[in-house]
This record gives structure tokens, sequence and C-alpha cells, in this order.
């Protein structure tokens, strides 16, 4: 088990299946939403990909670095407190996970030149706490396999 996300994720040899395995987790998290605020996640994914083909993938990869400060510090603590299922640890962190997450989306959306991003990032920011929340798990799993 690595010592630091850094040295896990960021790997160059490893970068590319982490940014590809983070691109379905999130596909498969969009796919899974259900009534009036899932079509809203979904008709906003679909945007989001219809403004950009192949912007999920270029998003993740220029996030990647950012999300994994934000998230190094519970995954310190994780290590320190003897490790384990990072996927069963993650969502004990929930509202500290999904605000340092957010973080690094809010800051990006904010400095965005593209107000079609700023507007559907907007639409789907209300319900981001929840649905970060309901990935971590996934998002932990995820991290375990690379991390292993």
């Amino acid at each position: 088990m690595a010592d630091t996300l850094k040295e896990s994720l960021l790997d160059s040899t490893r970068r590319p299946t982490v940014v590809t395995d983070l691109q379905t987790l999130i596909d498969e998290e969009v796919s899974g939403k259900g009534g009036v605020s899932g079509t809203v996640i979904k008709t906003g994914y679909a945007a989001v990909k219809k403004i950009k083909p192949g912007i999920i993938g270029s998003a993740v990869d220029s996030l990647l670095d950012d999300f994994v400060v934000a998230l190094e510090p519970i995954y310190a603590d994780f290590k320190a407190s003897g490790g384990g299922d990072f996927s069963a640890y993650l969502p004990t962190r929930a509202d500290e996970a999904s605000n340092a997450l957010l973080s690094v989306t809010d800051t990006r959306a904010e400095s965005s030149s593209r107000d079609s991003i700023k507007k559907v990032y907007g639409k789907l920011r209300p319900k981001g706490k929840e649905n970060v929340e309901e990935a971590l798990p996934r998002l932990g799993a995820l991290i375990n396999k690379h991390t292993a």
C-alpha cells in the first residue's frame, strides 16, 4: 500500500488508468441517478459532454492533482489509523471529503471562461454534496485498487 495518494494516483505510469477509472465512476454514478434530480443531472451531464466531447476525461485529468491534494489529509488519517478498506473509511469522513472535493470543482468552475460550463455547473451544484457523498464508497474502492 502506498504511503500517499500522490505516490499512487499521480504516478505517470498509473495516471492514465486512474483517469479512465474515474471517468467510468462518474459515468456510472450519473447513469444510476433517478427521479427528477437524476434527470437534471443526466441532462446536465449530457449537455456538458455535447458542448465539448472528451471534456469529462480531460476535466478529470486536469483536476486530478487538486483532488489528490484535497483527499491527502483524509488518506493520511486512514493510514495512521491502520489502513484497511478505504471504501469503508471514506464515507465515515463524508462531510470533510465532499467539501474538499467540491472546493476543487467550485474553484475551477468560478475561473472558467466558458459561460455554458458555469451555467451547467450552477444547475448541478445544489445537489453536489449529496451526489459526491453517494459516490464516496465507489471512489474509496477505486483508490483501494490504485494504492494496493
